[in-house]
């Protein structure tokens, strides 16, 4: 991809023109930046008026949906309503320990008594990434932690990719990201893709989970595994996406929260859970103030079932790139 700009755009003040000719464009709208490919929209980051950052829709090389339309969009009549806090893809812990009074928080759902990842700054690089800082701010408005996030994307005739690095920083104080399922890097099916639909859901589905380990279906929860791919009929056609965990990444390979309705998340925090453990803090990751924890993934769109030697094949590549 030939750079044809070399600035950088920040989101409060300026829109981003376009990176890069008839190939991925990055462009600023209204609380979000545009990602284009081909001149099509791929995906649209969202970081204002929402209680967390997301990346929605996602398109697949004709336009269809690649993930839930609610909670982004108002379901349409016969999909699902459940889980609001499921934000198409995004990153979200249910209980992060810290602050002034070494309370806990929730970075995930998206109630009463939840906190919000406020963007402090977003950036369109000149190596054709999204460049987004973050602040975890408490119901009661302190500001727990901080992130910074690189989210890069790439293309062929058959395939659409994202790359998400996630760094997590104690900047305010000690912190724990605490033992529980709901955490991690997350993303929604539509619900014509679920193995499973959710009982809010009045729509016949054809899909279908795998493993890298071979387990399918309903069985890949809370199992360890170096990617999940989630595959169905969408829109008349059959197309997927997996995720790839890094070997960097901590507690590689992780656990993955995986549900038969449709939600997918790499999760190394909720070990008492996946393996049914008594310690209820066996899943804590602690970091002390000034350290910080940094997890990379690919989610890699692609056409027909999931087929494990094609996924794996993908995977291999990816993790054998140099700067990935």
């Amino acid at each position: 991809m030939k750079l044809i700009h070399r600035f950088l755009f920040v989101a409060t003040t300026l829109a981003c023109i376009p990176l890069f000719a008839d190939d991925i464009t990055l462009s600023h709208g209204k609380g979000r930046v545009d990602v284009k490919i081909d001149g099509k929209l791929f995906t649209s980051y969202h970081y204002d008026g929402v209680p967390k950052p997301a990346l929605y829709p996602v398109r697949w090389i004709d336009g269809t949906g690649m993930t839930r339309r609610f909670p982004m969009e108002e379901a349409l009549p016969g999909e699902s309503n459940d889980h609001a806090h499921h934000r198409s893809v995004f990153w979200g812990h249910r209980h992060v320990k810290g602050g002034k009074n070494d309370g806990i928080h929730d970075f995930w759902g998206e109630n009463s008594n939840s906190g919000k990842q406020v963007s402090t700054e977003v950036k369109c690089g000149e190596d054709g990434a999204i460049h987004s800082a973050n602040k975890w701010v408490s119901k009661a408005g302190e500001t727990i932690a901080t992130d910074s996030r690189v989210i890069r994307f790439s293309a062929s005739k058959t395939a659409r990719i994202m790359d998400y690095t996630m760094t997590i920083h104690a900047s305010q104080g000690d912190i724990i990201l605490m033992d529980d399922k709901d955490a991690g890097m997350g993303f929604r099916v539509p619900d014509t893709m679920c193995v499973t639909p959710h009982g809010t859901a009045k729509i016949k589905a054809e899909g279908y989970m795998l493993n890298s380990e071979g387990v399918t279906g309903a069985g890949c929860w809370g199992k360890r595994a170096k990617w999940v791919d989630y595959s169905g009929l969408v829109e008349g056609k059959i197309l997927g996406v997996a995720m790839f965990d890094h070997p960097d990444n901590p507690r590689h390979p992780t656990s993955w929260h995986a549900r038969s309705y449709g939600l997918c998340a790499a999760n190394i925090f909720g070990k008492r859970h996946f393996e049914k453990l008594a310690d209820k803090n066996a899943g804590n990751y602690p970091l002390k103030k000034g350290q910080s924890l940094t997890f990379k993934y690919r989610l890699y769109w692609h056409a027909e079932k999931g087929d494990a030697k094609k996924i794996d094949a993908q995977y291999r590549q990816w993790i054998a790139a140099k700067g990935k």
